[in-house]
């Protein structure tokens, strides 16, 4: 799996407000321009990140965007998987889209998919440990 330049810019901006968590709102433009994200494709991130209730926003010359979350509880496979839809290479062994394989005769015996769910398992493991306040550390 490729991820999106959705994602990825998601997970830029996420950390940008992560390092100003408590600071107040921060401005789209400020974003993007820090961050080189073009504007109008960060506000649809940004939107969808509200949405699913990562941030919140006040409207205003003063508003902007901030974490509702602190970091330290935002984790990386709750944004994989909001913008991708599923963090599996196949999916007979996806959580979120599961679909039976068509190649397969018996799942349980399936020696492919067997290592494919181990890719999926330990992916998601790392991306489920991994929050906002490492990526800031770092």
């Amino acid at each position: 799996m490729i991820l999106s330049k959705k994602t990825r810019y998601a997970i830029v901006a996420l950390t940008r407000l992560a390092r100003e968590f408590g600071n107040g709102p921060m401005q789209i433009r400020e974003i993007a321009e820090e961050e080189k994200i073009p504007q109008s494709f960060l506000e649809n991130i940004l939107l969808e990140l509200k949405k699913i209730g990562i941030l919140g926003s006040i409207l205003g010359k003063s508003g902007g965007y901030y974490l509702l979350k602190k970091p330290e509880e935002v984790n990386l496979a709750d944004v994989v998987r909001h913008f991708e839809g599923t963090i599996s290479l196949m999916y007979c062994v996806s959580e979120k889209s599961y679909r039976p394989c068509e190649f397969c005769k018996d799942e349980t015996s399936c020696e492919i998919r067997k290592v494919f769910k181990e890719i999926r398992d330990t992916t998601f493991s790392i991306l489920a440990r991994t929050t906002l306040n490492q990526l800031i550390k770092t």
